[in-house]
């Protein structure tokens, strides 16, 4: 069995009609021969039993260390992950490197490792050094009822927000108070947009919505910002500044917009890094239960994270769809592999263990998870989490700010992206780069902005899904395609998936970049994409 992985030493097991405990899998896939110490396992188990137990397996590998055959036996635990390999891979089963922004095939060079999976002491790393906090997470803050007064707190709340973020560029005014003065003058407005149309004659009419009222505002075509107007979605705050017409004291007033501010990122932005050489590894959207999930490449990418070339990886931050779910889009169950959601995770949590037991593990849910699709979403229910308990991982909602090493990664699984796309012209937002649509986000300060369209939201005391604070890296998934770059010096990245394309990818015409794995080094926030698949 070349290349042994605790998951393959179960999947041996499997094939010869046993389970294991999983720390008996760790054994036999730690001992310096791995298939000969899974054949006496199995030989000398007992005739009635199903199971291989950690007690059976310790007895096979002290016998086997006493007659000198070499299967001596490695102290450890299910969460240690380091598995000794005599095979190297062959440069089918090598990862390709990518670097800088752009397409995924431009400059990838096969890497052939010439080491064997070291031992965990390979990785012995100062976990004092580490930090990880957690902020923004909706899990057991959740207040909203569904009644029209929490619809209206969170967009009180919305408003308010990201108009505090605009007023040191606007001298705004309440829309009541616009109202009331005299025509001719200058003024400035923050509003929510409320409506957007284009007029007879090609101009763009935006109706914009504060606490004390409603103003229409109009963009004529020739202004050099017009096309702006392309980029706006319904219900974000946007700043306008403008002449107000001649005959506004007389109730029919409008603004004729001279120009148009986003909260947007500022673009001298200066995002922090970790005092170290340390890195973390992005991914996304496993889908762990479908046909089309590509364990191998898991596998290659686990093994990799165990070679000395991955030592500086000591964190791993996966944004969404753990699982492929049951019932998320039509005729699914046709191309599930596992038709239980519960036995989903649970064979994740089995993937999840050949990755390093030392890595640092945060995880978000995504819209295929078992959790409420109206976001935000909270993190896994008690259940879930003692299903995927393997390495201890950090589980929480969706979006969340995971601030690694003094990097502040906001993690959002990306449904929005959809909308984004849908309304935006290609040129500004597509799916073949998807981190467009999140300069788009990062413009509007807010990751979810669009009531009403595809993305269920939920209303809650608060408005989770406001960027306050502005994100050093911008980590999304969801859409299944690799893309990444900087905007204003906030590094995007989609960080692709592991399953290959479905049936119902195929309908809507989705190809998917699977196999990929965004490595970040959080000390320069420079990337290198690593391709597995």
């Amino acid at each position: 069995m070349p290349m042994e992985t605790p998951a393959r030493i179960a999947r041996e097991l499997t094939s010869r009609g046993y389970n294991a405990d999983p720390e008996a899998v760790t054994l036999l896939a730690g001992a310096s021969d791995p298939a000969g110490a899974l054949a006496a396992a199995v030989e000398r188990a007992p005739a009635d039993a199903l199971k291989i137990s950690a007690d059976h397996v310790r007895g096979i590998l002290d016998e086997s260390g006493r007659h000198g055959n070499g299967a001596a036996s490695r102290s450890g635990s299910v969460s240690d992950g380091a598995v000794n390999r005599e095979d190297e891979p062959t440069e089918s089963g090598s990862p390709v490197e990518t670097k800088g922004v752009g397409s995924a095939d431009s400059d990838d060079a096969v890497h052939s490792d010439d080491s064997t999976r070291p031992d965990e002491s390979v990785r012995d790393h100062d976990l004092d050094a580490r930090s990880l906090d957690v902020s923004g997470d909706v899990t057991g803050e959740s207040t909203g009822t569904g009644e029209y007064k929490d619809f209206v707190t969170v967009f009180q709340d919305r408003f308010e927000r990201l108009s505090k973020q605009l007023r040191g560029r606007v001298n705004a005014r309440p829309t009541s108070a616009v109202q009331a003065m005299p025509g001719g003058g200058d003024t400035a407005i923050i509003g929510m947009v409320s409506d957007i149309r284009s007029t007879a004659s090609g101009h763009w009419l935006i109706e914009l919505e504060d606490t004390s009222g409603v103003y229409p505002c109009l963009v004529m075509k020739d202004r050099e910002f017009a096309d702006a107007v392309d980029e706006l979605l319904h219900d974000e705050v946007i700043a306008v500044e403008g002449t107000l017409s001649n005959d506004n004291d007389d109730g029919d007033g409008i603004l004729f917009v001279d120009s148009l501010y986003f909260p947007d990122v500022p673009r001298t932005y200066k995002p922090s890094t970790a005092d170290r050489h340390v890195q973390a590894a992005l991914i996304s959207d496993v889908h762990v239960g479908s046909q089309e999930f590509m364990a191998d490449a898991w596998s290659r990418f686990a093994d990799w994270l165990h070679t000395p070339e991955a030592e500086r990886v000591e964190y791993l931050l996966l944004a969404g769809d753990m699982v492929e779910g049951v019932g998320v889009y039509p005729n699914q169950d046709d191309e599930l592999d596992i038709i239980d959601i519960y036995d989903q995770y649970e064979q994740f949590s089995e993937y999840l263990k050949e990755v390093p037991g030392d890595l640092d593990i945060v995880m978000i849910p995504g819209n295929h998870d078992a959790v409420r699709l109206a976001e935000p979403q909270p993190a896994f229910d008690e259940e879930l989490r003692d299903i995927m308990s393997a390495h201890d991982a950090e589980i929480t909602g969706n979006p969340s700010t995971v601030t690694v090493e003094g990097v502040d990664v906001l993690m959002y699984h990306g449904i929005s992206l959809d909308e984004v796309i849908a309304e935006l012209p290609e040129e500004k937002a597509s799916y073949e780069e998807p981190h467009k649509a999140m300069y788009q986000l990062l413009k509007k300060r807010h990751v979810a902005p669009q009531f009403g369209g595809k993305t269920r939201l939920a209303p809650e005391d608060r408005d989770y899904l406001v960027m306050d604070s502005v994100p050093d890296v911008f980590h999304t998934g969801h859409v299944h395609k690799l893309g990444w770059g900087k905007y204003h010096n906030v590094l995007a990245v989609n960080s692709g998936c592991w399953q290959s394309q479905t049936e119902f990818q195929k309908s809507v015409n989705i190809d998917p970049d699977a196999g990929y794995a965004p490595i970040l080094d959080l000390d320069t926030l420079d990337m290198t994409v690593r391709k597995f698949s």
